[in-house]
């Protein structure tokens, strides 16, 4: 059992809800009979399925300070950090890819960008510009105001870009449509057939729009300064909390300039969903760290120590159950299709029926990770 003086409970807990989530949404029994708040929001707009990806990048950034905290007030050599570093980057971008290739095994039209390797370039550019605060303070508790107006830098260097440069046969500022949109440009001529969905001649996870997503993890590097500032737990609870109000404001407030909208991780996603996080994130941290309760918690933790495996094994758990055919009366049917068509949808119905298939997975997956708590089984990457 790790020592609570050594983890933050509250962000494992986070961490743990953030991947049932999104294992939870990315799993229903049909995708033609998903709920809508189970659905991400078609192009603009904001539903609780759209909070799940930058939720996880707020908890990277959180991360990283409380991670390599620890190396930079020891004796730790500075290339063995930089190995730690890019050995994680790498291996998170490689299962990317390979999760990509598991879905669609066609190295013509192999998708290159994702959510993990996302994850992998905001970890990486997250990392080095807290060893760089870090080194110009020479200790951990280096200033954060330079994060901050790198944070804020990215945001507003992003809306120019996507509000003024024009792109060709569309001009500057189309944002209503996939292909008239600069970051969906630039991935057309860097990535070619490699996208999500190429047909739509977009991706979710593309190159431009990285660079909101990474203010997105630093949100949470500023968080983890925060809780780390040495304040008393009841000030660090209110900070979090009046914080988060401010951002999910400011974030209504520049969506009067560019909409909401995780397709193009807009500025104004960047400021709602890491107010929502904040203020999530707070809530969690008032009664697991403060009040100590933490009864209720018992399955998010479980999750949360294996966050990366139970995202990445359920992946490929739910390639296979659609890949692996039975031969039923003649007809060749998928495990998943078994499961769900014969068994789940005649009781349940279409939509509540998928509904119960993805909870079910989501059981599933909580029982393999609680045996792997149990056991003290913690796959690093």
């Amino acid at each position: 059992m790790i020592q609570k003086s050594e983890r933050l409970v509250s962000l494992d807990i986070f961490r743990g809800l953030t991947i049932a989530a999104m294992i939870l949404v990315n799993n229903p029994g049909s995708w033609s009979h998903v709920y809508a708040p189970l659905k991400h929001a078609e192009w603009f707009g904001l539903t609780p399925t759209d909070l799940i990806f930058p939720f996880f990048l707020f908890i990277v950034g959180v991360a990283i300070k409380l991670s390599l905290d620890k190396y930079l007030v020891g004796d730790a050599p500075r290339l063995l950090l930089w190995r730690r570093i890019v050995r994680r980057t790498l291996l998170l971008f490689g299962l990317g890819l390979l999760l990509n290739l598991l879905s669609n095994f066609n190295l013509a039209t192999w998708r290159i960008p994702g959510v993990l390797q996302r994850i992998a370039v905001c970890y990486f550019f997250a990392s080095l510009l807290y060893l760089a605060a870090a080194r110009r303070n020479s200790d951990a508790q280096a200033s954060w105001i330079p994060v901050a107006l790198i944070t804020a830098a990215l945001l507003i260097t992003y809306y120019l870009l996507m509000t003024f440069v024009p792109v060709p046969e569309c001009g500057a500022g189309q944002l209503n449509s996939p292909p008239g949109n600069l970051a969906a440009f630039i991935d057309r001529q860097v990535f070619g057939a490699h996208l999500w969905q190429y047909s739509k001649n977009w991706d979710p996870e593309g190159l431009l729009s990285t660079l909101p997503a990474l203010a997105t993890t630093l949100t949470g590097l500023l968080t983890g300064w925060w809780l780390k500032s040495g304040h008393q737990k009841q000030k660090i609870f209110y900070g979090l909390m009046i914080s988060g109000l401010v951002s999910v404001i400011a974030g209504l407030l520049f969506a009067l300039l560019m909409p909401i909208g995780k397709n193009l991780w807009t500025p104004s996603f960047v400021l709602v969903t890491s107010g929502l996080a904040l203020v999530i994130f707070g809530l969690i941290y008032f009664y697991a760290d403060v009040k100590e309760k933490r009864r209720w918690s018992k399955p998010f933790l479980d999750f949360g120590a294996n966050a990366i495996a139970a995202y990445v094994l359920s992946s490929i758990g739910a390639v296979l159950l659609w890949k692996i055919t039975l031969n039923i009366g003649g007809q060749s049917t998928s495990i998943k299709g078994l499961f769900y068509d014969m068994i789940l949808q005649p009781v349940f119905g279409f939509y509540l029926g998928s509904l119960v298939y993805a909870l079910l997975y989501v059981a599933l997956w909580w029982w393999v990770m609680a045996m792997f708590y149990k056991r003290n089984v913690f796959i690093k990457i």
